[in-house]
């Protein structure tokens, strides 16, 4: 049974409670998942690989099967269909482990699947055009690729991360994501330390970018941004957005290090003022991200690309990197 393996899990038995307590349930017909016949071109269209469409298909009748997984399945959607948009208030899906089975690896996309029609319905209500609302939510197929990638089995890498996708809070514009979000409270300081009327808790977009999507160049990101521009203010006309935040071990300065002035990562640096950092070391994320697992022993990262190259050679050094914290003005 799907429950009884996550209650062995200390932080996930305590998610289960607070979902309980929530009475966030949407009923069965609420929550329906596709038909056999129909879920495939349901994650087709939402860019499932294809060597996962099967496994879900033949897992469905598993799921539906077991009452207390179909409860929890309702659960989840309640609780991101309540309060669809609102910033900060839907439900966040935890990583659920290796442990928990197929079932348990895949159970995230299911509460996806079944969530969309009402994503999809508040996307129509906002007016927001087809092709955002599928690129947006198309992104979860790169989950699933990175989870195989990855550990070598089916499963969906962060469903806390997509778990914004599906309640109407990030959107897919170009080449960047952008997040409506709050100002943190080092930002909030920072961005009023500069001059500007922004306090923390202050509305911001907040950037994101996506691996898997191609180079990142200053083309690419103009594009982007001026989409963003028009997007946010025809679509979401009542919040304002003067700043934008990202939140990034690629806003790390010791990239310039290693990186030619004219790449990619050096001219998105310079569109930020870079006004905080962590100061605990997260190597994990540059592993993760440049090289596909953060538990790749640092001897052997390979050294292909002058990206490798940097994140490598500046492990085996002794050194670490940080995420860095940057923003500019709108």
């Amino acid at each position: 049974m799907l429950l009884d393996a996550l209650r062995t899990d200390e932080r996930l038995a305590e998610w289960l409670k607070r979902l309980e307590e929530s009475g966030d349930a949407a009923t069965a017909e609420e929550a329906r998942l596709p038909g056999p016949d129909e879920l495939p071109d349901a994650l087709v269209d939402l860019a499932v690989p294809y060597e996962d469409v099967n496994d879900l298909v033949a897992l469905r009748r598993a799921l539906a099967d077991d009452e207390e997984t179909t409860r929890l399945l309702e659960r989840c959607v309640g609780g991101l269909a309540r309060d669809m948009g609102k910033i900060g208030k839907g439900l966040r899906l935890p990583p659920f482990p290796l442990e928990s089975g197929p079932l348990g690896r895949y159970f995230p996309v299911y509460v996806f699947v079944a969530a969309l029609p009402y994503v999809r319905a508040y996307h129509r209500e906002r007016g927001i055009p087809d092709d955002v609302s599928r690129r947006t939510l198309a992104d979860l197929g790169r989950g699933l690729a990175l989870h195989r990638r990855r550990y070598g089995v089916g499963g969906l890498v962060a469903p806390t991360w997509f778990s914004l996708h599906f309640h109407g809070e990030l959107f897919q514009l170009g080449r960047l994501q952008f997040q409506r979000a709050r100002l943190g409270g080092r930002e909030g300081v920072a961005l009023a330390a500069a001059g500007l009327q922004l306090r923390p808790g202050e509305l911001c977009l907040d950037l994101h970018i996506p691996d898997c999507a191609g180079p990142l160049t200053p083309e690419t990101c103009d594009r982007s941004l001026a989409l963003a521009r028009e997007f946010f203010a025809l679509h979401f006309p009542e919040e304002r957005y003067e700043a934008a935040c990202c939140h990034s071990w690629l806003l790390d300065p010791q990239l310039k290090r290693y990186l030619s002035a004219g790449s990619n990562i050096v001219c998105f640096q310079e569109r930020f003022r870079i006004s905080c950092g962590n100061r605990e070391p997260e190597d994990d994320l540059p592993v993760r991200f440049v090289f596909g697992d953060p538990d790749l022993p640092v001897e052997a990262l390979q050294r292909r690309t002058s990206l490798e190259r940097a994140v490598g050679d500046h492990l085996r050094a002794g050194g670490h990197w940080y995420s860095g914290h940057g923003w500019f003005v709108w």
